[in-house]
């Protein structure tokens, strides 16, 4: 079983500038039906995670409106991929704080007093002060969910690692860009008896969930 206490539900970049076929994903190309398919079981544990009392985190990704924050690199590559980040969308300026398409869907949206970590690149550690927040709460295993499993999952997977968690990443929780990515992505995560930690459906995980609010001893 899972201690409550001690875990964290980590929910990568369930933004709509990822998941809305009228944001940055979509107009750069990806197939959004594929990354959608990840709210259902999103929605599961974060239900779970709820009622047992465990702490929730959520990622953006985005960039201060003046785009100092995006490096030169990243700029051009979204300029090349048809999405330029800065440019007007209809749902606002695409991959930029405060606006309407840089927030959560609706489906996974954070509760009152749940934390959310604008980041400005894929790792949920890189420039924020996440793990400094889970340091403070106690927590030593992270389970994370959300897209995209090639990039931002793979990529706070592996720093978390490195910072000393132990990660599960919820596999049917998680969806590649492109379909023929998402094994090989959760299999680097496993090579070495789980160097990256584990790799779980979400069945698995929820039966692990505390059933209640877990009570500190």
């Amino acid at each position: 079983m899972l201690s409550a206490t001690s875990t964290a539900l980590l929910v990568i970049d369930m933004q709509r500038d990822f998941l809305d076929p009228r944001g940055y994903a979509a107009q750069a190309g990806l197939d959004i039906t594929r990354l959608r398919q990840t709210i259902a079981p999103a929605q599961a544990l974060l239900a779970a995670a709820r009622a047992a009392g465990m702490r929730v985190l959520f990622t953006r990704e985005g960039h201060r409106p003046d785009l100092s924050d995006c490096p030169p690199t990243k700029l051009a590559r979204s300029h090349a991929a048809g999405a330029a980040i800065g440019s007007p969308g209809p749902l606002g300026r695409l991959l930029v704080r405060g606006e309407y398409g840089h927030d959560m869907v609706d489906e996974c949206a954070p509760l009152p007093g749940e934390q959310v970590i604008d980041k400005p690149g894929y790792s949920a550690f890189h420039q924020t002060d996440l793990d400094q927040i889970l340091r403070a709460q106690g927590i030593q295993t992270l389970l994370v969910c959300g897209v995209t499993t090639e990039v931002c999952v793979n990529t706070s997977v592996r720093v978390a690692t490195d910072l000393g968690y132990h990660c599960i990443t919820v596999a049917d929780a998680c969806a590649a860009s492109e379909a023929h990515l998402q094994r090989p992505a959760l299999d680097m995560l496993q090579v070495e008896g789980g160097i990256f930690g584990d790799v779980q459906p979400c069945a698995a995980v929820l039966a692990r969930m505390p059933a209640t609010l877990e009570t500190p001893t």
